[in-house]
């Protein structure tokens, strides 16, 4: 197929596939008159990387699965180093999921000093008093 056709099955731009062959993400061959032709091989390997990117992975961290699926398995992931870049990303989600619940509770205990100094008596602000400052 050529590359308009594979864009259109899985719903990306033919810019997008140069990408992904200009990074080694996916290989096209040649037909006798120039034009870049793709296999099924490359519709798996385009919806494993959308897949995989959807998930927040970056383009780069997308090749050992496409190296996995290339060499023969029906899975993307069952690789070694598919399963070490699962492990990393996974690492950096609870990693940012630990500094969230972090930034909770500050947010949590600075909302609690607040409505107790404001149940303190007066003086009190009223926000709709004061109108926001123009974002600038």
């Amino acid at each position: 197929m050529r590359i308009g056709e594979l864009g259109q099955r899985v719903g990306v731009t033919t810019r997008t596939l140069r990408h992904y062959e200009a990074l080694g993400l996916i290989r096209a061959t040649r037909d006798g008159n120039g034009h870049r032709t793709y296999d099924e091989s490359d519709v798996r390997a385009v919806q494993e990387i959308r897949s995989l990117v959807d998930l927040g992975f970056a383009l780069a961290e997308t090749k050992p699965f496409v190296d996995c699926l290339r060499s023969g398995h029906d899975l993307a992931g069952v690789c070694a180093d598919s399963i070490a870049v699962y492990r990393r990303k996974l690492a950096e989600v609870d990693d940012y999921l630990e500094r969230m619940q972090s930034v909770r509770r500050e947010l949590q205990d600075q909302l609690d000093v607040a409505l107790l100094t404001r149940a303190a008596g007066p003086p009190q602000c009223e926000l709709t008093s004061h109108p926001a400052a123009p974002a600038g």
